[in-house]
Formats: structure tokens, sequence, C-alpha cells
């Protein structure tokens, strides 16, 4: 029932193809378990074995947030079950949640992120490069400057359409998770770095028939978030930022974080983000509690005292 499953939340609710991927190795692996366990497959997993499969990763080192994942895909494969009349019960529905502290995010200061993006313009504007090397610079700081400027997700970043390139204007429609829509803005400067690439994408024929704006070297698909990641990993190393705190997740970070700093407000953040409730924006809010501490400490007449 796993592939009855995963094509329900595909068809239902519109769930992404890196979601789903996730909800099939959860599920197998609980399913693996049960099958080693007590003989039978997931289908027919009591309250007890559920407990006793979290128990097992927590004995094996998976941290909270793992386990407290797995369960969160077998409860919304218990529910299908339910929901389908396969099951007459919910066996989830007694287990407790494992507690996870949630980390603070890694996040770029202004400084590295203003490191990043001036070492990237220089090398798209290296004269000595090969055409090849200049085109993958190119296309490199249009996806940095891209990324930094809408705090895209890097899966909603490498696949845009072309035809975002097309648009004169301040704010493009991306599509994110769940199928959902909303405006991303687009700096000048983003802008112009889209602009640069495009015109050299554009010379290879391919191109033509191409509907992804950061093509992979077949032009057949998107290029892979992956080879963005990497490519991100050795410029940063480049300009003294070590590999562990760089990746495009971090500039993500680093873009709310930024704005957060300089007087955006929580809800306008989790609207350009892209989040559907506002508690997941509210990790950003110890940047909000540094700001608010440099404001008293600043402003209010007794502090100078």
């Amino acid at each position: 029932m796993i592939d009855a499953f995963l094509e329900m939340m595909s068809a239902e609710r519109g769930a992404a193809e890196n979601t789903l991927a996730s909800y099939r190795l959860d599920l197998e692996d609980a399913d693996a378990f049960m099958r080693a366990s007590r003989g039978g497959g997931l289908r027919g997993a009591s309250a007890a074995d559920i407990s006793a499969y979290l128990k097992s990763m927590d004995a094996s080192g998976f941290a909270a947030s793992s386990q407290a994942r797995r369960l969160s895909a077998l409860r919304q494969y218990f529910r299908f079950l339910h929901a389908e009349n396969l099951r007459g019960d919910d066996p989830t529905g007694v287990i407790a949640s494992p507690k996870k502290a949630r980390p603070l995010p890694k996040v770029l200061s202004e400084e590295q992120v203003s490191r990043l993006l001036d070492r990237a313009a220089e090398e798209a504007a290296d004269p000595a490069a090969s055409p090849k090397v200049h085109a993958t610079a190119v296309r490199n700081r249009a996806l940095l400057e891209l990324l930094y400027a809408s705090g895209l997700r890097v899966s909603e970043l490498v696949s845009l359409p072309v035809s975002v390139a097309w648009r004169d204007e301040p704010f493009f429609t991306v599509v994110g998770k769940g199928a959902k829509e909303r405006m991303a803005p687009m700096t000048e400067t983003a802008r112009e770095a889209v602009a640069a690439h495009l015109a050299l994408r554009d010379r290879d024929p391919r191109a033509d028939d191409c509907a992804w704006l950061f093509p992979a070297e077949n032009h057949e698909t998107h290029l892979a978030r992956q080879v963005f990641a990497r490519e991100l990993k050795a410029l940063g190393a480049r300009c003294g930022i070590t590999a562990v705190k760089l990746s495009p997740h971090v500039l993500r970070h680093a873009f709310a974080s930024h704005l957060l700093q300089n007087g955006a407000d929580l809800r306008v953040v989790q609207q350009l983000l892209g989040h559907a409730d506002i508690s997941t924006t509210q990790i950003y809010t110890h940047v909000l509690e540094e700001r608010l501490h440099r404001l008293v400490t600043e402003r209010h007449p007794l502090a100078k005292a």
C-alpha cells in the first residue's frame, strides 16, 4: 500500500518529488523493520511495533528530528489506510512525537555574502577565461544573485522556467511546495546577472527547445541542485568561506535573517520564504531578539545613563 499512499499524496496533495522520495524511503525502512522483527509488513503494525521501531532508531543514534520525521510519515500513511477503510484504527495516534531541539540556522554575515557576490562578479567578468569557464561563471553569478535576492529553495531556483528572465519586473511568480504559487523579489542586480546568463545560454541552438532558465549540460532537463551546491562551495572556498558553512540553503537563511536585521516584518518574510506556518519562520526570531536588544541599548534614554 506504500505505492497507493504515494499516488494519493501526489494526486490529491500535490506533494513534490523530493517529498515523495523521502516518504518512500522512510516507509520502506519501517516496513523492512516490521518484517524482520514481527514477520509481517508495515500495513498490519501495532502501536507497540511502531514504538519498537522508534526505539531502535534511538538506539542506533538517530537524532530526535529524524525519528519525528519518520513518525510523521507513518502518521500520514496510517491515516490514509484508515480513510480507505483498510484499517479500523490508527496505531500512531497514541504515540508521542520525540522531543527535538530546534537548532538555529547557519547564517552568513552580510560581509560574507558581499564577498561571495563580489567574487562571483569578478569571475564572470574575467577576460582570460575560456568560453566554457566564462559561461559557467556567468551562470553561477546569476544563480547566486537570484538566490540571495529571492530566498528561493534550491529546487525552486534550478527549475525556474526561462520565462522568468523575460519579465522586466521587480517580482516573479514561483511554484513552491504543494504546487503553491507565491511572489519572489528580483533585484536590479539579479536581473542584470540573469540577463547576462540568458544571452550566453541562448547562443546554444539546443536552448531553443529548452524550457529551463538554467539547463543541464544536455539541455534535456534543468541544472541539478547538487551541481550548483558544489559550485557554490568551490566559490566560497576561493573567497575564504569554508565548505561546511556554505550551501544554497544557508543563503536562503541569510536572505531571511538579513531582511529581519534590517527591519522586515516576520509575516512578510514568511510569505517570501513560502512557509505555510508562521512557526516555521519563527526560527529566525533570534535575529529579532538581537535587533530589539540593540534598539534598547542604543535608543533607550536610561541605557545611556
